[in-house]
């Protein structure tokens, strides 16, 4: 089994930025997809970006240009850089991780490990 651990929420102003990090350790797969989502109160968490093993990356088109997903396999840690964060991104941000396949459907949420969260809130 693998665990997920994530790190770098925060307190920041609108126009600014953070750098979130998910350590995974445990059991290693060689395919995968991996995806930061995250939750706003009273919302239905979304796939904020997804990364896969052959390091394919996709972003949900609000935050492109905005947010960058990357890893570093040697680590084993996944990033996602955020900047000119806006209010409407504050929620809770959660990683996890679809092992034995690059697929990642959002409404799939029970296939998922996933992390514990961090807290991100943007004040305008």
């Amino acid at each position: 089994q693998v665990q997920l651990v994530e790190s770098g929420g925060g307190s920041v102003q609108a126009g600014g930025s953070l750098r979130l990090s998910c350590v995974a350790s445990g059991d290693t797969y060689r395919t995968y997809c991996m995806v930061w989502f995250r939750q706003a109160p009273g919302k239905e968490r979304e796939g904020v970006a997804q990364i896969d093993s052959n390091g394919s990356a996709r972003h949900l088109d609000s935050v492109k240009g905005r947010f960058t997903i990357s890893q570093d396999n040697a680590k084993n840690t996944l990033y996602l850089q955020m900047n000119s964060l806006k209010p409407e991104d504050t929620g809770m941000y959660y990683c996890a991780i679809r092992i034995a396949t690059t697929t990642c459907p959002a409404e799939q949420l029970a296939s998922y490990i996933w992390g514990q969260g961090t807290q991100v809130t943007v004040s305008s």
